[in-house]
């Protein structure tokens, strides 16, 4: 009988042993990696967490971005829904003095904008234009407007390439406003339309793709002496006092002025010159209204290699022209401003 508890009290005992030890290594290690398995997990969480919502973000983003369009009503790369016909439009004045492939492709662009009523291109080339361009160019106004009433086209031609003919006065305009354009220069649609309706609240000033800047630089010989400056120094100031009209808008009375009240020596000047009819058509807005011009915020593409503005010497040039034509005209009627007309509806914040 003794034998047969001995044998028990030694199974039971050994088998405890066994649970025991067990139970305290499974103890040892629990205590051990627990905590950094439940760290791991919560890392694991935060990280599925940061994913998801990443990709939520992503999604709202690229969602957004398409469809911003239709939310505010507006498609950008459209002409811009300021224009109606019901406001009227305006006449491109093209400046051609690059070759016929660059107005070519400068015609072709603003036939297809709905505001164009009319493309004028001033030729002052000593060959004129031949009858197969003038027909090619009327074939390609016709085709590229995207209105019923289709724009009219001409060419203005001059006998001698004279400069100050660029701002010679149209007899037949059928509209108030005038965009005054190089060859090179291409202005998409929305934002000329969106110029357009910037120039029709102030019609009698200058309202413009490419903003300049002048200031008083000490003296020269007991003569005050201007600086001229260009997008730079523009931005550097954060003011402006002209526009250029080689993406302009302004009053065709002003093409009737400059040609005729403008002072003779400025226009022998500048045909001497051959440079800075711009310069003179810019201080005469701003004497006649005595107000500053109105620079747009837009895009614009010079289609050419190079311009005057790339050549050595411009700068030079442009400070020589500025002080001689504020001479010769008398005064400094240039006024600056830092206003500048920003489309709201093709800016992400307002």
């Amino acid at each position: 009988m003794s034998a047969i508890i001995g044998i028990h009290d030694v199974v039971v005992d050994d088998l405890y042993s066994q649970a025991k030890e067990k139970a305290a290594n499974k103890g040892f290690y629990s205590s051990r990696w627990a905590p950094l398995m439940r760290r791991g997990r919560q890392l694991l969480a935060a990280a599925k967490v940061k994913l998801v919502l990443g990709l939520f973000i992503l999604c709202v983003t690229v969602f957004m971005t398409s469809r911003i369009s239709s939310f505010m009503g507006w498609i950008p790369d459209e002409p811009s829904a300021v224009f109606s016909p019901a406001k009227g439009g305006y006449a491109v004045l093209i400046n051609s003095w690059k070759g016929n492939s660059l107005l070519t492709q400068s015609v072709a662009h603003y036939a297809s904008c709905a505001g164009t009523d009319a493309i004028h291109v001033a030729w002052s080339q000593t060959d004129p234009p031949s009858e197969n361009l003038k027909a090619y160019l009327k074939r390609v106004v016709f085709s590229k407007s995207q209105t019923a009433l289709k724009p009219s086209f001409k060419f203005d031609i001059n006998k001698e390439n004279y400069l100050n003919y660029r701002f010679k006065p149209i007899d037949d305009l059928r509209t108030d406003a005038i965009f005054s354009v190089d060859d090179d220069v291409i202005v998409p649609c929305s934002f000329l339309d969106f110029a357009f309706s910037v120039w029709q609240s102030a019609p009698s000033t200058m309202v413009g793709f490419v903003p300049r800047m002048h200031w008083l630089d000490g003296q020269k010989n007991g003569v005050p002496y201007h600086k001229y400056g260009g997008w730079w120094s523009v931005w550097w100031m954060g003011a402006y006092s002209m526009v250029l009209s080689k993406a302009a808008f302004f009053h065709k009375k002003y093409l009737d002025l400059y040609t005729h009240m403008m002072p003779p020596s400025i226009q022998d000047y500048v045909a001497r010159e051959r440079n800075c009819e711009d310069i003179a058509m810019s201080l005469l807005i701003a004497n006649a209204t005595g107000a500053p011009p109105i620079w747009v915020k837009g895009k614009i593409h010079e289609i050419a290699s190079s311009g005057i503005s790339s050549l050595k010497g411009h700068s030079d040039r442009r400070n020589k022209c500025l002080n001689d034509i504020i001479s010769l005209y008398g005064t400094v009627p240039l006024v600056s401003s830092n206003v500048k007309a920003v489309d709201a509806r093709q800016e992400w914040f307002w």
